[in-house]
C-alpha cells in the first residue's frame, strides 16, 4: 500500500469529508497501450489520468472498476490483478484532515469496443506507455502504470 501526502496536483476541497471516499482506478491495455482519459469534470477537469471513479453503495470494487471503464469509455474489460492501493490524505494547518481518499488500482485488458469518452471524461485514447510526457500524469498514475507494465513483463 502506498500513502500519497498530497492530493493529485489542481485538486480542490471545500469543505472537510466525514469519512475516506474510496474510489478505483483501472490500467487497462490492448495491443500495447494504455488507455488515458481527459477528465471533463472536476476534480481535476482537464487533466489526464486513468479511467476509473467512487465506488457506490452495494458494488464491490471490481464492479465498480468495470463499471467506470464502461461508463467513461463505452469499453468492455477483463479486469486482472490488484496492482496497488494508494491512500492519499491533505491537511491542513492544524493537522486536521479535509481531503481522504483511498484508490484501488487494477490491471485489466480490453475485450470489445472502441473507445468513446462519456459519462464524466471528455476524451478517451490509447496511449503509448513510452510516450507519456505530453498527458501531465500525476506521478502515482506513472507509478501505476510503470506497476502494471512490471507485473505483464
Amino acid at each position: 500500500m502506498t500513502v500519497a501526502e498530497t492530493a493529485p496536483p489542481e485538486r480542490s476541497v471545500e469543505r472537510p469529508l466525514e469519512r475516506p471516499v474510496v474510489g478505483v482506478g483501472v490500467v487497462v491495455w490492448k495491443d500495447g497501450k494504455v488507455l488515458l482519459i481527459r477528465r471533463g469534470k472536476s476534480p481535476m477537469r482537464g487533466r489526464w489520468s486513468l479511467p476509473g471513479g467512487r465506488q457506490e453503495l452495494g458494488e464491490t470494487v471490481r464492479e465498480a472498476a468495470v463499471r467506470e471503464v464502461r461508463e467513461e469509455t463505452g469499453l468492455e474489460i477483463r479486469l486482472g490483478e490488484l496492482l496497488d492501493v494508494v491512500d492519499t490524505m491533505r491537511r491542513d494547518d492544524s493537522g486536521a484532515v479535509t481531503l481522504q481518499y483511498t484508490l484501488v488500482d487494477f490491471d485489466a485488458d480490453w475485450t470489445a469496443g472502441e473507445p468513446v469518452a462519456a459519462s464524466d471524461a471528455e476524451r478517451a485514447e490509447w496511449a503509448d506507455p513510452d510516450d507519456l510526457a505530453p498527458y501531465n500524469l500525476w506521478s502515482e498514475t506513472l507509478r501505476i502504470i510503470a506497476l502494471s507494465r512490471e507485473w505483464r513483463a
